[in-house]
């Protein structure tokens, strides 16, 4: 039977501001997020998305492995679920983990990916709090966002899609979804 573990918290801008607004609250996840050497690209939202996309993995792997954990193989399928419900979110104009009425795991079940355990975090943001840097801190002092990233998942697709949503052009909206094959 298939089990599946939705990340509960949707991240919304306005909590990714009062999130990243303190600091010293959040010094211990923030000690897994890499330096920008570590992950090149990670700080410019205008950079293409495949730049963008690759940073966000490594940033993702960067952690696990400060947590001795194995790092996230790239799955072509999550991948293609991840874009498809970036895509959803903006074509909806709906932040939601069932963006255009569709349950999280549509996407996932739609790309062929069969799993036993599945995840799934969202974002967005507009300029500097689109960027890779940004969306992966706040996705850190987020508790359901860092069970996912931390979480016992084998394999990882990031989709970015740019786009309007909610009347905010230029929104860099990210999906991360999670899996661990049967």
């Amino acid at each position: 039977m298939k089990r599946c573990r939705p990340a509960l918290a949707i991240l919304l801008a306005a909590l990714a501001v009062a999130v990243l607004a303190q600091p010293a609250a959040a010094a211990g996840p923030d000690r897994l997020i890499a330096p920008a050497s570590a992950c090149p690209g990670q700080a410019d939202p205008g950079a293409p998305t495949a730049a963008q996309e690759r940073a966000m993995r490594c940033l993702t792997n960067f952690a696990r492995r400060g947590r001795g954990l194995p790092v996230m193989a790239a799955s072509a399928p999550l991948r293609r679920a991840a874009l498809h419900k970036s895509a959803d979110i903006l074509r909806c104009d709906s932040f939601s983990h069932e963006a255009c009425g569709r349950e999280f795991t549509y996407w996932i079940e739609r790309s062929g990916y069969r799993g036993c355990a599945l995840g799934e975090n969202i974002a967005w943001g507009n300029g500097g709090l689109g960027s890779v840097r940004s969306i992966f801190r706040a996705w850190m002092r987020s508790p359901g966002h860092r069970e996912n990233i931390l979480g016992s998942y084998e394999e990882i697709g990031i989709g970015l899609r740019i786009g309007a949503l909610e009347g905010h052009g230029g929104a860099h909206v990210w999906t991360q979804d999670f899996g661990s094959p049967c």
